[in-house]
Protein backbone atom coordinates (compact mmCIF):
# COMPACT_ATOMS: atom_id res chain seq x y z
CA UNK A 1 0.00 0.00 0.00
CA UNK A 2 1.30 3.23 -1.07
CA UNK A 3 2.88 5.10 2.65
CA UNK A 4 4.04 8.55 0.78
CA UNK A 5 0.96 9.75 0.13
CA UNK A 6 0.11 13.17 1.75
CA UNK A 7 -3.86 14.70 1.21
CA UNK A 8 -3.01 17.88 3.03
CA UNK A 9 -7.02 18.95 1.97
CA UNK A 10 -6.17 19.37 -1.69
CA UNK A 11 -8.68 18.93 -4.32
CA UNK A 12 -9.51 16.19 -6.14
CA UNK A 13 -12.20 15.64 -8.24
CA UNK A 14 -14.81 12.61 -8.64
CA UNK A 15 -15.10 11.59 -12.70
CA UNK A 16 -17.68 12.36 -14.69
CA UNK A 17 -18.00 16.01 -16.72
CA UNK A 18 -20.73 17.20 -19.25
CA UNK A 19 -18.41 17.01 -21.84
CA UNK A 20 -18.44 15.28 -25.66
CA UNK A 21 -14.69 16.10 -25.99
CA UNK A 22 -12.51 14.20 -23.87
CA UNK A 23 -9.39 16.34 -24.56
CA UNK A 24 -11.14 19.30 -23.28
CA UNK A 25 -12.26 17.23 -20.10
CA UNK A 26 -8.55 16.90 -19.47
CA UNK A 27 -8.23 20.51 -20.12
CA UNK A 28 -10.24 20.96 -17.66
CA UNK A 29 -9.10 18.40 -14.92
CA UNK A 30 -5.70 20.27 -15.36
CA UNK A 31 -6.78 23.38 -15.05
CA UNK A 32 -8.60 23.08 -12.08
CA UNK A 33 -6.92 20.24 -9.57
CA UNK A 34 -3.44 19.46 -11.43
CA UNK A 35 -1.95 18.47 -7.99
CA UNK A 36 -3.96 15.19 -8.01
CA UNK A 37 -5.47 15.02 -11.85
CA UNK A 38 -8.05 12.26 -12.85
CA UNK A 39 -9.56 10.30 -15.96
CA UNK A 40 -13.07 11.73 -17.20
CA UNK A 41 -15.51 9.94 -17.75
CA UNK A 42 -18.57 11.21 -20.36
CA UNK A 43 -21.86 10.06 -19.94
CA UNK A 44 -22.57 11.76 -23.59
CA UNK A 45 -21.21 8.82 -24.37
CA UNK A 46 -23.60 5.52 -23.95
CA UNK A 47 -20.28 3.29 -23.62
CA UNK A 48 -19.10 5.20 -21.07
CA UNK A 49 -22.05 5.09 -18.82
CA UNK A 50 -21.20 3.60 -14.91
CA UNK A 51 -21.66 -0.47 -15.66
CA UNK A 52 -21.18 -0.09 -19.75
CA UNK A 53 -18.01 1.37 -19.39
CA UNK A 54 -16.48 -1.87 -17.55
CA UNK A 55 -18.64 -4.68 -19.05
CA UNK A 56 -15.66 -5.40 -22.11
CA UNK A 57 -14.36 -8.91 -21.03
CA UNK A 58 -17.33 -10.08 -19.13
CA UNK A 59 -19.15 -13.64 -19.99
CA UNK A 60 -22.33 -13.47 -21.82
CA UNK A 61 -22.06 -10.65 -22.76
CA UNK A 62 -24.92 -9.84 -25.31
CA UNK A 63 -26.42 -6.94 -26.60
CA UNK A 64 -29.86 -6.97 -28.32
CA UNK A 65 -31.56 -3.73 -29.48
CA UNK A 66 -30.95 -1.03 -26.93
CA UNK A 67 -30.37 -3.42 -24.14
CA UNK A 68 -27.35 -5.30 -22.97
CA UNK A 69 -27.18 -8.12 -20.47
CA UNK A 70 -25.55 -11.69 -19.87
CA UNK A 71 -26.64 -14.22 -21.80
CA UNK A 72 -26.45 -17.43 -19.51
CA UNK A 73 -28.58 -19.60 -21.87
CA UNK A 74 -26.53 -18.88 -25.17
CA UNK A 75 -24.70 -21.68 -26.74
CA UNK A 76 -21.36 -20.20 -25.42
CA UNK A 77 -21.61 -19.14 -22.24
CA UNK A 78 -19.68 -22.58 -20.88
CA UNK A 79 -16.99 -21.73 -22.98
CA UNK A 80 -16.95 -18.04 -22.07
CA UNK A 81 -17.23 -18.58 -18.04
CA UNK A 82 -14.42 -21.42 -18.70
CA UNK A 83 -12.26 -18.97 -20.74
CA UNK A 84 -12.67 -16.06 -18.43
CA UNK A 85 -11.85 -18.16 -15.12
CA UNK A 86 -9.08 -19.61 -17.51
CA UNK A 87 -7.59 -16.09 -17.99
CA UNK A 88 -8.23 -15.13 -14.89
CA UNK A 89 -5.75 -17.69 -13.17
CA UNK A 90 -3.13 -17.33 -16.32
CA UNK A 91 -2.61 -13.55 -14.90
CA UNK A 92 -2.60 -14.51 -11.37
CA UNK A 93 0.18 -16.97 -11.83
CA UNK A 94 1.97 -14.90 -13.98
CA UNK A 95 1.15 -17.11 -17.63
CA UNK A 96 0.15 -14.02 -19.07
CA UNK A 97 0.40 -10.40 -18.28
CA UNK A 98 -2.36 -8.51 -17.15
CA UNK A 99 -1.41 -5.64 -19.97
CA UNK A 100 -2.31 -8.32 -22.89
CA UNK A 101 -5.55 -10.00 -20.94
CA UNK A 102 -9.41 -9.08 -21.00
CA UNK A 103 -8.82 -6.97 -17.77
CA UNK A 104 -7.73 -3.71 -19.16
CA UNK A 105 -9.32 -0.59 -20.21
CA UNK A 106 -9.53 0.01 -24.04
CA UNK A 107 -10.39 3.38 -26.22
CA UNK A 108 -13.97 1.90 -26.80
CA UNK A 109 -15.06 2.24 -23.47
CA UNK A 110 -12.54 4.73 -22.05
CA UNK A 111 -11.17 7.39 -24.04
CA UNK A 112 -10.50 9.37 -21.04
CA UNK A 113 -8.08 7.01 -19.66
CA UNK A 114 -5.89 6.99 -22.85
CA UNK A 115 -6.03 10.63 -23.05
CA UNK A 116 -5.28 11.10 -19.48
CA UNK A 117 -2.16 8.38 -20.53
CA UNK A 118 -1.28 11.03 -23.03
CA UNK A 119 -1.25 14.26 -21.24
CA UNK A 120 0.84 12.68 -18.11
CA UNK A 121 3.50 11.54 -20.24
CA UNK A 122 3.69 15.03 -21.41
CA UNK A 123 4.15 16.52 -18.53
CA UNK A 124 8.25 18.15 -17.00
CA UNK A 125 6.72 17.08 -13.11
CA UNK A 126 5.13 14.80 -11.23
CA UNK A 127 1.45 15.69 -9.38
CA UNK A 128 1.26 14.78 -6.56
CA UNK A 129 -0.54 11.52 -6.84
CA UNK A 130 -2.80 10.92 -9.76
CA UNK A 131 -6.84 9.18 -9.76
CA UNK A 132 -8.54 6.81 -11.42
CA UNK A 133 -11.77 5.23 -10.84
CA UNK A 134 -14.20 2.41 -11.23
CA UNK A 135 -17.47 1.23 -10.69
CA UNK A 136 -17.96 -0.55 -7.32
CA UNK A 137 -18.34 -4.75 -7.12
CA UNK A 138 -22.14 -3.63 -5.53
CA UNK A 139 -23.32 -1.48 -8.10
CA UNK A 140 -21.78 -2.90 -10.45
CA UNK A 141 -23.60 -6.16 -9.81
CA UNK A 142 -27.09 -5.13 -9.31
CA UNK A 143 -26.97 -2.70 -12.26
CA UNK A 144 -25.84 -5.27 -14.48
CA UNK A 145 -28.76 -7.79 -15.55
CA UNK A 146 -29.47 -11.44 -17.18
CA UNK A 147 -31.34 -12.46 -19.79
CA UNK A 148 -34.39 -12.63 -17.04
CA UNK A 149 -33.50 -8.73 -16.49
CA UNK A 150 -32.49 -10.68 -12.69
CA UNK A 151 -29.25 -8.46 -11.55
CA UNK A 152 -26.26 -10.91 -11.64
CA UNK A 153 -25.55 -10.20 -7.75
CA UNK A 154 -27.83 -12.51 -6.87
CA UNK A 155 -25.88 -15.70 -8.83
CA UNK A 156 -22.85 -16.24 -7.25
CA UNK A 157 -21.20 -17.44 -10.41
CA UNK A 158 -21.55 -14.02 -12.17
CA UNK A 159 -21.24 -12.30 -8.82
CA UNK A 160 -17.80 -13.75 -8.68
CA UNK A 161 -16.53 -13.24 -12.28
CA UNK A 162 -18.01 -9.86 -12.15
CA UNK A 163 -15.92 -8.81 -8.84
CA UNK A 164 -12.76 -10.44 -10.32
CA UNK A 165 -13.16 -8.45 -13.57
CA UNK A 166 -13.57 -5.56 -11.48
CA UNK A 167 -10.49 -6.28 -9.39
CA UNK A 168 -8.60 -6.51 -12.35
CA UNK A 169 -9.21 -3.93 -14.30
CA UNK A 170 -8.68 -1.38 -10.65
CA UNK A 171 -5.33 -3.28 -10.08
CA UNK A 172 -4.19 -2.93 -14.15
CA UNK A 173 -5.19 1.02 -13.39
CA UNK A 174 -2.82 1.28 -10.84
CA UNK A 175 0.17 -0.31 -12.52
CA UNK A 176 -0.38 1.59 -15.83
CA UNK A 177 -0.80 4.55 -13.45
CA UNK A 178 2.03 3.70 -11.70
CA UNK A 179 4.41 4.05 -14.19
CA UNK A 180 4.48 7.94 -14.15
CA UNK A 181 6.05 8.02 -10.36
CA UNK A 182 3.81 9.53 -7.97
CA UNK A 183 1.18 7.79 -5.65
CA UNK A 184 -1.92 6.23 -7.45
CA UNK A 185 -5.79 6.64 -6.17
CA UNK A 186 -8.54 4.29 -7.54
CA UNK A 187 -11.94 4.98 -6.19
CA UNK A 188 -14.88 2.45 -6.23
CA UNK A 189 -17.89 4.05 -6.96
CA UNK A 190 -20.78 2.33 -5.03
CA UNK A 191 -24.00 4.57 -5.55
CA UNK A 192 -25.94 1.70 -4.89
CA UNK A 193 -24.87 1.38 -1.40
CA UNK A 194 -26.97 4.21 0.07
CA UNK A 195 -29.86 1.13 -0.41
CA UNK A 196 -27.99 -1.23 1.53
CA UNK A 197 -30.09 -2.51 4.56
CA UNK A 198 -33.17 -1.05 3.09
CA UNK A 199 -35.93 -3.76 1.63
CA UNK A 200 -34.99 -3.62 -2.12
CA UNK A 201 -31.57 -5.42 -1.07
CA UNK A 202 -32.73 -7.39 2.07
CA UNK A 203 -31.32 -10.50 0.40
CA UNK A 204 -27.88 -8.94 0.41
CA UNK A 205 -25.83 -9.65 3.65
CA UNK A 206 -23.08 -7.57 5.26
CA UNK A 207 -20.57 -10.02 4.66
CA UNK A 208 -20.91 -10.80 1.08
CA UNK A 209 -20.79 -7.03 0.91
CA UNK A 210 -17.77 -7.03 2.96
CA UNK A 211 -16.32 -10.23 1.18
CA UNK A 212 -16.73 -8.61 -2.54
CA UNK A 213 -14.48 -5.29 -1.61
CA UNK A 214 -11.64 -7.23 0.19
CA UNK A 215 -11.35 -8.45 -3.10
CA UNK A 216 -11.08 -5.41 -5.29
CA UNK A 217 -9.18 -3.22 -2.20
CA UNK A 218 -6.62 -5.93 -2.16
CA UNK A 219 -6.24 -5.72 -5.93
CA UNK A 220 -5.54 -1.96 -5.92
CA UNK A 221 -3.24 -2.94 -2.61
CA UNK A 222 -1.33 -5.17 -4.21
CA UNK A 223 -0.34 -2.99 -7.08
CA UNK A 224 0.62 -0.66 -4.62
CA UNK A 225 -2.35 2.21 -4.94
CA UNK A 226 -4.99 3.61 -2.08
CA UNK A 227 -8.27 2.65 -2.52
CA UNK A 228 -11.18 5.08 -2.15
CA UNK A 229 -15.27 4.07 -1.99
CA UNK A 230 -17.38 7.02 -2.82
CA UNK A 231 -20.95 7.08 -1.76
CA UNK A 232 -22.54 9.93 -2.84
CA UNK A 233 -25.73 9.70 -0.81
CA UNK A 234 -26.38 8.39 2.78
CA UNK A 235 -25.18 4.79 3.89
CA UNK A 236 -24.16 2.33 6.16
CA UNK A 237 -20.82 3.89 7.10
CA UNK A 238 -20.08 1.42 9.23
CA UNK A 239 -20.01 -0.82 6.70
CA UNK A 240 -17.47 1.58 4.98
CA UNK A 241 -15.32 2.65 7.33
CA UNK A 242 -14.86 -0.88 8.87
CA UNK A 243 -13.53 -1.89 5.09
CA UNK A 244 -9.85 -1.79 3.66
CA UNK A 245 -10.28 1.52 1.62
CA UNK A 246 -7.54 3.85 2.49
CA UNK A 247 -9.99 6.83 1.44
CA UNK A 248 -14.07 7.33 2.42
CA UNK A 249 -15.58 9.62 0.06
CA UNK A 250 -18.72 11.14 1.03
CA UNK A 251 -21.32 13.87 0.42
CA UNK A 252 -20.32 16.63 2.94
CA UNK A 253 -22.61 19.01 1.89
CA UNK A 254 -26.01 16.95 2.73
CA UNK A 255 -25.30 13.19 4.39
CA UNK A 256 -22.51 14.70 6.90
CA UNK A 257 -25.36 14.78 9.74
CA UNK A 258 -25.42 10.97 8.81
CA UNK A 259 -21.50 10.19 8.72
CA UNK A 260 -21.22 12.02 11.99
CA UNK A 261 -24.22 9.13 13.35
CA UNK A 262 -20.75 6.79 13.38
CA UNK A 263 -18.12 8.48 16.17
CA UNK A 264 -16.78 5.08 16.96
CA UNK A 265 -16.37 4.55 13.45
CA UNK A 266 -14.85 7.67 12.27
CA UNK A 267 -12.58 7.72 15.41
CA UNK A 268 -10.80 4.37 14.53
CA UNK A 269 -10.45 4.95 10.53
CA UNK A 270 -8.94 8.50 11.07
CA UNK A 271 -6.67 7.28 14.00
CA UNK A 272 -5.62 4.31 11.46
CA UNK A 273 -4.37 6.59 9.13
CA UNK A 274 -7.97 7.24 7.12
CA UNK A 275 -8.40 9.86 4.74
CA UNK A 276 -11.48 11.50 4.41
CA UNK A 277 -12.57 13.01 1.15
CA UNK A 278 -15.01 15.86 1.94
CA UNK A 279 -17.39 16.49 -0.88
CA UNK A 280 -18.20 19.69 0.88
CA UNK A 281 -19.20 21.63 -2.67
CA UNK A 282 -22.93 20.20 -3.81
CA UNK A 283 -23.36 18.95 -6.91
CA UNK A 284 -27.35 17.61 -7.27
CA UNK A 285 -29.64 20.67 -6.57
CA UNK A 286 -28.90 23.88 -9.33
CA UNK A 287 -29.90 26.10 -6.54
CA UNK A 288 -27.51 24.98 -3.95
CA UNK A 289 -24.49 25.21 -6.76
CA UNK A 290 -25.65 28.89 -7.44
CA UNK A 291 -26.24 30.20 -3.89
CA UNK A 292 -22.99 28.68 -2.09
CA UNK A 293 -20.02 30.64 -2.03
CA UNK A 294 -16.30 30.04 -1.58
CA UNK A 295 -16.57 31.33 1.81
CA UNK A 296 -20.10 29.84 2.86
CA UNK A 297 -18.54 26.68 2.18
CA UNK A 298 -15.37 26.56 3.48
CA UNK A 299 -17.57 27.88 6.90
CA UNK A 300 -19.62 24.93 6.75
CA UNK A 301 -16.60 22.37 6.25
CA UNK A 302 -14.82 24.11 9.41
CA UNK A 303 -17.97 23.42 11.17
CA UNK A 304 -17.97 19.85 10.39
CA UNK A 305 -14.21 19.49 11.22
CA UNK A 306 -14.67 21.09 14.63
CA UNK A 307 -17.58 18.33 15.30
CA UNK A 308 -15.41 15.74 14.22
CA UNK A 309 -12.62 17.19 16.69
CA UNK A 310 -14.89 17.26 19.36
CA UNK A 311 -14.63 12.89 18.88
CA UNK A 312 -11.32 13.31 20.02
CA UNK A 313 -9.56 13.41 16.74
CA UNK A 314 -6.46 15.91 16.87
CA UNK A 315 -7.20 18.60 14.43
CA UNK A 316 -4.10 18.41 13.02
CA UNK A 317 -4.41 14.53 11.87
CA UNK A 318 -7.97 15.69 10.54
CA UNK A 319 -6.18 18.55 8.18
CA UNK A 320 -3.41 15.85 6.95
CA UNK A 321 -5.81 13.27 5.96
CA UNK A 322 -8.69 15.26 4.17
CA UNK A 323 -9.39 15.91 0.75
CA UNK A 324 -12.05 18.40 -0.20
CA UNK A 325 -14.08 17.35 -3.33
CA UNK A 326 -17.15 17.63 -4.89
CA UNK A 327 -20.17 15.84 -3.60
CA UNK A 328 -20.45 13.48 -6.77
CA UNK A 329 -19.47 13.62 -10.43
CA UNK A 330 -20.86 16.42 -12.44
CA UNK A 331 -21.80 14.13 -15.44
CA UNK A 332 -25.56 15.79 -15.40
CA UNK A 333 -24.94 19.02 -14.39
CA UNK A 334 -24.89 21.92 -17.24
CA UNK A 335 -21.16 22.95 -18.09
CA UNK A 336 -22.11 26.35 -15.82
CA UNK A 337 -22.80 24.60 -13.03
CA UNK A 338 -20.26 21.96 -13.78
CA UNK A 339 -17.62 25.03 -13.88
CA UNK A 340 -18.78 27.02 -10.71
CA UNK A 341 -18.24 23.41 -9.06
CA UNK A 342 -15.01 22.75 -10.27
CA UNK A 343 -13.91 26.71 -9.74
CA UNK A 344 -15.38 26.21 -5.60
CA UNK A 345 -13.70 22.85 -5.52
CA UNK A 346 -10.43 24.44 -6.25
CA UNK A 347 -11.09 27.49 -4.04
CA UNK A 348 -12.30 26.03 -1.36
CA UNK A 349 -9.06 23.87 -0.86
CA UNK A 350 -6.88 26.65 -1.65
CA UNK A 351 -8.38 28.50 1.42
CA UNK A 352 -8.17 26.00 3.95
CA UNK A 353 -4.62 25.35 2.99
CA UNK A 354 -3.66 28.42 3.57
CA UNK A 355 -5.36 29.15 6.85
CA UNK A 356 -4.82 25.67 8.41
CA UNK A 357 -2.42 23.65 6.08
CA UNK A 358 1.61 24.26 6.13
CA UNK A 359 2.05 23.66 2.74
Amino acid sequence: MVTNFHAGCLPVLIGSLPLDDHEQGVELVFKHTPEIPLWIQLPSYKEEGMIAQFLPGFPGLTTEKDRTFIDTTGPSFDDDILGFYEDYMAVQEGEIDLDGSRFTLTADTARGFLSFMERLQDLSDHPVAVKGQITGPITFGLGLTDQNKKAIFYDEQLKDAAVKLLAQKAGWQVRKLSSFGCPVIIFFDEPALAGFGSSAFISISRDEVVTCFEEVIKAVHDEGGLAGIHVCANADWSLILESAADIISFDAYSFFDKLILYPDHIKRFVNSGGILAWGIVPTFNADDIEKETTASLVATWEDQVRTIEALGIDKSKILAQSLITPSCGTGSLSLEHTTKVLVLTRQVSDIIRKRFVSI
